[in-house]
C-alpha cells in the first residue's frame, strides 16, 4: 500500500481544488444582435475563446441594439460586437461626429464610467452608410468619390430608405457637403429592393451599408466619402469589466480577430451566409483557420 506524505497530500488537494475550480468556472457568454454580420462576428469570438480553453455559451440573435446592451449590462451576456456610431446615437445620445477616434473615445469613456463596460480596440470594419453605383456607371462618369458623383448628380435617379431624405447624413447632407442634387429620388422600404432596382437600372445610385454583400456579388462600386459626411461605425468587442478582469487573456484573443477583418472581408463573409446559405459558425471557423487563428 502506498504511503502518503504530507507534501503529497497537500499537492493532491491543491490539484483537485484547481480541477474543481476549472470545472465550476462560469462560461463566457457571447452575444450578438439580430443580423448576419453580428452572427458571424460573435461566432468568431466564440471560436477563438473555445480554442484558448474557455467554456463558451452562445447567445446569438438577441435582438436590436438596446436589447443586446441591456443583456450586457445585466450580465446575461459577457460580450458582444457593437458599432461606435450606433453606441453614440442609441446609448450615449451624443452629438454626431465624423471623427472616428473622437467617437470611439467618447463611447469608450461613457461605457466605462456609466456601465462598467470596456470597449476593446476597434476592428477594421466600418459599417456605416455608403453610396453605391453600378460599375458601368462609375466607369462612364469616372466616379470614385462623392465629389465626383455630385458633378453628375443632376442627371441621376437615386434610391434610398424612407429616412434618407430627412437625415443630416442623407440627402440634406449630400447637398450641403457635396452640392449633390439628384434628378429624382425613389424610396424603398427594404434594402434588398434598392439593390434590385440598381441591377434593373431603375435607379443609378443608392445608399446602403458598407459591408452589404451585394456590393461584391453584384459588382457595384462603393464611392469614397472624401469629405467625411458619414459618421464612423467601427465595430469592436464590448466586454463586462468583471469578465475581463477575471479572464484578461480575452482581450488579446478578441483583438487578434479584429486585426484580420475589414469591410471587404465582411462583404465576402456576409455573402457566404446570405447568398450561399452557409451557416455563420462554419463561415467564421473556416475564415479563422485561413488566417491562422484556429488550427
Amino acid at each position: 500500500m502506498k504511503k502518503w506524505t504530507t507534501k503529497a497530500i497537500v499537492a493532491t488537494i491543491a490539484m483537485a481544488a484547481a480541477t474543481l475550480q476549472l470545472a465550476a468556472a462560469e462560461p463566457i457568454k457571447v452575444g450578438s444582435k439580430n443580423f448576419t454580420e453580428q452572427y458571424i462576428l460573435a461566432e468568431m469570438y466564440a471560436a477563438v475563446l473555445e480554442k484558448a480553453g474557455f467554456k463558451v455559451e452562445r447567445k446569438i440573435n438577441l435582438g436590436g441594439t438596446l436589447i443586446a446592451h441591456q443583456a450586457l449590462t445585466t450580465g446575461q451576456i459577457d460580450l458582444y460586437p457593437e458599432y461606435t456610431g450606433t453606441a453614440l446615437s442609441a446609448v450615449v445620445k451624443g452629438e454626431t461626429s465624423t471623427d472616428p477616434q473622437k467617437v470611439y473615445d467618447e463611447v469608450k469613456d461613457f461605457y466605462a464610467k456609466k456601465f462598467n463596460l470596456i470597449w476593446l480596440r476597434p476592428t477594421g470594419v466600418n459599417n456605416g452608410y455608403v453610396i453605391v453605383v453600378r460599375r458601368e456607371t462609375a466607369q462612364q462618369n469616372q466616379l470614385k468619390t462623392l465629389s465626383d458623383l455630385a458633378k453628375v448628380s443632376g442627371s441621376m435617379v437615386f434610391g434610398g430608405g424612407p429616412e434618407f431624405p430627412e437625415r443630416k447624413d442623407g440627402l440634406p447632407g449630400l447637398k450641403l457637403v457635396y452640392g449633390a442634387v439628384f434628378k429624382e429620388f425613389k424610396q424603398f422600404a427594404k434594402l434588398g429592393l434598392r439593390y434590385d432596382a440598381l441591377q434593373q437600372k431603375d435607379i443609378d445610385g443608392a445608399n446602403g451599408a458598407a459591408t452589404d454583400w451585394q456590393i461584391v456579388s453584384q459588382n457595384l462600386v462603393a464611392l469614397d466619402d472624401d469629405k467625411g459626411l458619414f459618421p464612423p461605425y467601427y465595430v469592436a468587442p464590448v466586454v463586462r469589466r468583471q469578465t475581463l478582469e477575471a479572464n484578461p487573456k480575452i482581450a488579446e484573443l478578441l483583438e487578434a480577430v479584429g486585426t484580420q477583418i475589414d469591410n471587404a472581408t465582411m462583404r465576402t463573409l456576409n455573402a457566404r451566409v446570405e447568398k450561399d446559405r452557409e451557416e455563420p459558425r462554419d463561415v467564421a471557423v473556416s475564415f479563422l483557420k485561413d488566417k491562422g487563428l484556429l488550427r
